[in-house]
């Protein structure tokens, strides 16, 4: 016998778990449609060279790499933000800009795994190509917003940075080209804290002591958006590059907070340097607040270079990534999940034998009409049936035997409260039976 398993950071979707999250891909959809972003697919293999390089030598470790059948050296995606940089430079020219996509797809990275955190795992990413107007930064901010409160949350902060006032600061401090190393090993400070990244930094990037300082205490800058964004100017003065940065970060704060996102889930947080190479300006990161430790769980930023690895045209890009698998095993730490494991709400007991073929038109009748209904395949004792169903997940049960076929009604049982009403019914006229079904299941 194989002993059935899965391999280490993957996982097995249960319908109690796979139900909340197509729900979540389907609300992300009905939200990125309400902004005007258009769906778009790309395969899960690319070329190796499409992926490697792009977004940093721990991402390039990561990526499932192998030959094809042909001997073309090929990677599974690591994200989704790559791919389209490859599918816009190839299909511009047909889609015009600015060009708003999104795309609901899984993507796998070979990286250690801890909570929340699989080898393989769905993004939902929404990005608009070929412009740099601040404004679809701002939306950017919008739609994180927008997307979180759909899905059910109130509580959660959405962190705002500008890359261009970190490259600012590493010039003033003539650390121009240590850029990547520095941003990288600041992009851990939440993770190690100062005095590692610190280490790090000096270490890693080989630069001093000094000039470390210099880069934590711009990270250090803390408090009330407003107040941070006043003080920055004084911190990074003499750095053009910098000044340039802080107007623009103020336009996304000040425009996201005229698009309706609420003060307080905005922080201006200039720690927050992502650790993917290819941002060039904005970058978000967003976190429960009651659940922190979980981490980023709606992270992105601009990228103004990245599709110029295949293609001359400048396609400037921007867009953020909702990690579905990591907000999921959130919602089930803080018991947010429903209990329900069947997608249909009402279950038909198979409660007389002769009465098959009237159960089944029941059914038919009642999907025809809006209600999601599933009928028990066989016909055991009444008891074992509503076990089932409570068991399931199920709104209500309908019994319906010799003396009420006969009677031209029905039993709807409301399995939360135990509850019964007799409910008139015919073939020829389920409208009274379809009434209260629907009002039981809009509650649900």
């Amino acid at each position: 016998m194989i002993q059935p398993r899965t391999l280490k950071g993957f996982r097995d979707y249960l319908p109690a778990v796979m139900m909340p999250r197509e729900q979540m891909m389907q609300t992300a959809r009905e939200v990125f449609r309400s902004f005007g972003f258009a769906p778009i697919d790309t395969p899960v293999l690319e070329y190796l060279e499409i992926l490697s390089g792009k977004g940093s030598d721990e991402t390039d470790r990561q990526i499932y790499r192998f030959q094809d059948n042909g001997g073309r050296d090929v990677g599974m995606r690591f994200d989704l933000t790559v791919p389209l940089a490859r599918f816009a430079a190839q299909h511009i020219g047909v889609l015009g800009t600015p060009f708003k996509r999104y795309h609901i797809a899984p993507v796998w990275r070979g990286e250690n795994t801890q909570a929340g955190r699989y080898r393989e795992f769905v993004q939902c990413d929404f990005d608009t190509i070929g412009t740099t107007s601040v404004l679809a930064d701002i939306e950017a901010v919008a739609v994180i917003n927008h997307l979180l409160e759909a899905i059910g949350f109130d509580r959660f902060t959405i962190s705002i940075n500008n890359r261009v006032i970190l490259s600012g600061l590493l010039e003033l401090h003539g650390l121009a080209d240590k850029t990547v190393p520095v941003l990288r090993s600041l992009d851990k400070l939440a993770k190690i804290g100062r005095e590692k990244t610190h280490e790090e930094m000096c270490r890693v990037a080989e630069i001093s002591s000094e000039q470390a300082d210099a880069v934590l205490a711009l990270a250090a800058c803390d408090g009330d958006a407003e107040a941070v964004l006043a003080r920055l100017p004084e911190i990074t003065a003499g750095s053009e590059t910098a000044a340039e940065g802080i107007v623009r970060l103020t336009e996304i704060y000040r425009g996201a907070v005229a698009s309706g996102v609420p003060t307080r889930r905005l922080k201006i947080d200039v720690s927050i340097a992502r650790g993917l190479d290819y941002y060039t300006g904005a970058i978000f990161e967003t976190t429960l607040d009651d659940l922190p430790e979980i981490g980023s769980i709606c992270s992105g930023g601009r990228y103004d270079n990245l599709a110029g690895m295949y293609t001359k045209q400048h396609l400037p890009g921007i867009g953020a990534s909702l990690g579905l698998d990591r907000l999921l095993a959130a919602m089930e730490q803080l018991n947010l999940l429903p209990v329900a494991s069947t997608p249909a709400p009402v279950l038909i007991v198979y409660f007389d034998e002769d009465r098959r073929d009237d159960y089944l038109k029941m059914a038919a009748n009642l999907r025809a009409n809006g209600v999601g209904v599933e009928v028990y395949p066989d016909s055991k004792k009444l008891g074992a049936q509503l076990k089932y169903a409570d068991g399931r997940g199920f709104t209500a049960a309908i019994v319906a035997g010799g003396n009420e076929w006969a009677e031209s009604r029905c039993q709807v049982k409301t399995l939360a409260t135990k509850s019964t009403t007799d409910v008139a019914y015919t073939h020829d006229d389920p409208a009274a039976l379809v009434a209260v079904l629907k009002q039981q299941c809009d509650s649900r």
